[in-house]
């Protein structure tokens, strides 16, 4: 009889062992879920766990515990942990790059979780950039518009035209004012393009530009049509024929534009709204800058985005507990808190109403205004879009950019190479 009890005796302490040492179980009737976080600016970051704390004050048998993650490496950090079965409950990330796990099974579906108050406050433009098929794996929340950060001081002496949301620049007419400020060793715009690819098509969207075009049978194919030609255009032809556009930005990032751009070297820089804070915060004293709107095409203000999400891991033991905490995360005026925090724009209508979101002061009207305008990035829903960006498209616009191939060669590879590395994901 003995190696029957000590077998029963094993099983028991490994029983325990499994049901003990999870991060998101229960101990003692109280449940705990692990909220990853990819908040990184200061203010974002007190937002958020000021937020967990005021839940946890209030909800004894839920705990959240706040997890700090990294925009840097979240997605093959993500990817780790589905495979490894220890996924965070509540996962913060962004709508493209939802699409590869949500078709790989790795999130819920929202669908029957979120309750009708939080399906009904935010846009169905927004809902739309974390659908994928039939279901719903993300919500929602921020979202940035890309915008034109200038110098006043410099505009204002130049005599040009400031453009408002009602009466934006055109895109021959946003070349011809880059061209009119530029000379003597400075630049009317400054592009920082070290990712060109989601700045190129979500831009692009003004113009009417697609690129990607999605079949009855339900299958995508890269096209360049005239329309998707206009953006790269402008910025390939004031790089390289006008000479308007500082060549050494082309590679580098948002923050690497920033000392140039307050020492009077460059007149204008695109960026995403975000940036404000940085400005506000590095910008010497008595530097006057604006937030002005990114030019308009054939549909107007239109521009692609892709807002930041919450999502529940497909494995969490208690999803309707992690949908509950993100109802409370995204009441109208906890999202206000998220957005000021975040210096970007909610996606719930209710909180869009908040006057702190509409004051002149550091151009959030600015932003307010572009927020009907903003529409699901083309690629939003296209699986193979992370590898097609990498191997196809960033390396083709990088060397459009610097003059290196022409417009017909960038055509060949965008079309040709892209649609090859789709194929793969669509068989």
């Amino acid at each position: 009889m003995r190696p029957k009890w000590i077998l029963v005796l094993v099983v028991g302490l490994l029983l325990v062992g499994c049901t003990g040492g999870g991060g998101n179980g229960s101990a003692g009737g109280r449940i705990t879920l692990r909220f990853q976080s990819l908040a990184w600016q200061e203010e974002s970051v007190t937002a958020n766990k000021e937020l967990v704390k005021e839940w946890n004050a209030t909800h004894p048998h839920v705990k959240v515990e706040y997890v700090q993650g990294s925009w840097d490496s979240v997605h093959d950090q993500l990817l780790t942990s589905f495979e490894g079965g220890e996924a965070p409950d509540i996962i913060h990330d962004a709508s493209d790059d939802l699409a590869d796990f949500a078709y790989g099974g790795y999130l819920a579906d929202l669908r029957d979780l979120l309750p009708a108050r939080l399906k009904s406050g935010i846009a169905q433009r927004s809902w739309e950039t974390a659908t994928f098929g039939d279901g719903i794996y993300g919500v929602p929340f921020l979202q940035e518009p890309r915008v034109i950060v200038a110098n006043a001081t410099w505009l204002k002496k130049a005599a040009v035209r400031i453009p408002t949301a009602e009466h934006p620049w055109s895109w021959p007419e946003f070349r011809d004012i880059t061209r009119r400020l530029s000379g003597d060793g400075k630049y009317g715009v400054a592009w920082p393009l070290k990712e060109p690819v989601s700045a190129t098509l979500n831009l692009s969207l003004s113009a009417g530009g697609e690129l990607f075009h999605r079949g009855a049978d339900g299958k995508v194919a890269v096209r360049f049509d005239a329309a998707d030609q206009v953006v790269p255009r402008t910025i390939h032809d004031q790089a390289d024929v006008d000479h308007s556009a500082s060549p050494t930005t082309l590679g580098s990032g948002g923050s690497d534009t920033l000392p140039g751009f307050f020492g009077g070297k460059y007149a204008m820089v695109p960026l995403g709204f975000s940036y404000r804070q940085q400005i506000v915060q590095q910008a010497p004293k008595g530097f006057d800058w604006q937030v002005l709107p990114a030019p308009a095409g054939v549909d107007g203000l239109a521009q692609g985005v892709s807002p930041q999400t919450l999502s529940i891991a497909a494995d969490s033991p208690h999803k309707k507990e992690a949908a509950a905490f993100i109802d409370f995360l995204l009441r109208p005026e906890n999202m206000v808190r998220l957005a000021l925090g975040d210096w970007m724009l909610p996606t719930g209508t209710e909180a869009l109403k908040d006057p702190a979101l509409h004051t002149a002061k550091d151009g959030w009207a600015t932003g307010a205004a572009l927020a009907p305008h903003l529409r699901p990035a083309p690629a939003q829903s296209v699986r193979g879009y992370p590898e097609w960006k990498d191997k196809v498209a960033t390396p083709a616009f990088q060397e459009y950019y610097s003059g290196a191939i022409g417009l017909a060669e960038l055509r060949k590879r965008l079309v040709r190479d892209g649609n090859l590395v789709l194929a793969r994901y669509q068989r």
